[in-house]
């Protein structure tokens, strides 16, 4: 094991964290309007009494860049935790499906597999993530019979009440950063560097939304609200949920 050196860990950041703010805004040039307007419910926005285009798109975008913001940024920081893992522990990123990280520690094989939250999968995904563990024990116990294979479950933040899940072990938040690094207080340690530049992304980041909520509350406006303003619902639902669109 080698101490981890928390410079590293700024530099890592500072040189990688553009990723996610380019990603972020390259998911803002990807959207057209007709791809938001068909993942949302329209009934919704009814029943809220929502009156304006502007109103609709922004809830649109919104609701799709929450949703992106999570998986973009959890897969950087799954990159994040590797990093920190081979500088302490020579760990690597896995070649085996459904395993993200594999190293050594205590005579032990460890196979992670890194997710943003506790919360993030229903039973079907809790119990394909199970299965994947299993085919990995399996084929690292096929090339090394005497190996010691741990399955994880790593969440970058939230709490779990119960580490040992039987087939594996869950640490989230402080313990996951800690098992990966062997530094208690590393969860907090991140948030510094975290922050490089966020200002100045961010700005970035808002210019491309802005232009974004005005071109599609046009657009909006000139396909989906009648001459004296008023939102043609009729014509949104057929858009949104025809059997022949």
């Amino acid at each position: 094991m080698t101490p981890l050196a928390l410079s590293d860990v700024s530099t890592y950041v500072e040189e990688n964290i553009g990723t996610f703010h380019q990603k972020r805004i390259a998911t803002l040039d990807d959207l057209s309007l007709s791809k938001v307007l068909k993942r949302k419910n329209p009934y919704l926005f009814k029943a809220k009494y929502v009156l304006t285009a502007e109103e609709i798109v922004r809830g649109l975008v919104d609701a799709h860049i929450s949703s992106n913001e999570e998986t973009v940024f959890g897969d950087w920081l799954e990159g994040l935790a590797i990093f920190i893992n081979g500088k302490v522990y020579g760990g690597w990123k896995s070649g085996i499906p459904g395993v993200d990280l594999e190293f050594d520690k205590d005579d032990k094989r460890f196979i992670v597999t890194i997710k943003s939250g506790p919360n993030w999968g229903n039973s079907s995904q809790i119990a394909k993530m199970k299965s994947d563990f299993k085919t990995a024990a399996k084929t690292l116990r096929t090339s090394n019979s005497g190996i010691h294979v741990v399955a994880v479950n790593g969440c970058c933040y939230g709490k779990t009440r119960i580490s040992d899940q039987g087939d594996y072990f869950k640490y989230c938040g402080q313990s996951f950063w800690e098992f990966i690094s062997s530094v208690p207080h590393l969860y907090t340690d991140l948030i510094d560097p975290l922050g490089y530049k966020a200002r100045e992304k961010n700005d970035e980041f808002r210019q491309s939304y802005a232009q974004m909520i005005n071109k599609f509350t046009l657009q909006f406006g000139l396909e989906y609200c009648e001459a004296n303003g008023a939102i043609n619902w009729k014509k949104l639902v057929e858009f949104n949920s025809s059997a022949g669109r």
